[in-house]
């Protein structure tokens, strides 16, 4: 894969792994909810208001621009892994931003994800 392709692989996977994060900063603001009829509404609104969950969702519609332009680059069976790469990022990102555990087990996981992400990048 050439560096044009990895950097927008990368970017890609960094704007979906943003857009996860935005999505919880957004819902922690607003508290544990769950869809109701009677609630529907307000709970909408909230999110729909909430400036954290625009941007998650903005970070979304933008790595689903770049998504495109790797797919059109690189096969799919190749591409789809490096996804994995936000897992990662997420785990990582939610340690030092949100306080979130990242035990041996997540630690080890994370681990076999880089050498799985390697294993597929070498072909």
């Amino acid at each position: 894969m050439t560096i044009v392709i990895w950097s927008l692989l990368l970017f890609g996977v960094f704007l979906n792994a943003c857009a996860q994060l935005f999505l919880k900063f957004g819902v922690d603001r607003i508290g544990e909810f769950s869809f109701t009829l009677q609630n529907l509404i307000p709970i909408g609104w909230k999110l729909a208001t909430n400036y954290f969950v625009i941007l998650g969702l903005l970070c979304y519609v933008i790595s689903v621009v770049v998504w495109l332009m790797v797919l059109s680059r690189i096969p799919v069976g190749i591409a789809y892994p490096m996804v994995s790469i936000g897992y990662i990022i997420t785990a990582i990102a939610g340690y030092f931003l949100l306080g979130e555990s990242l035990t041996v087990t997540r630690v080890i996981g994370i681990l076999v994800i880089i050498i799985g992400v390697y294993l597929v990048a070498r072909v």
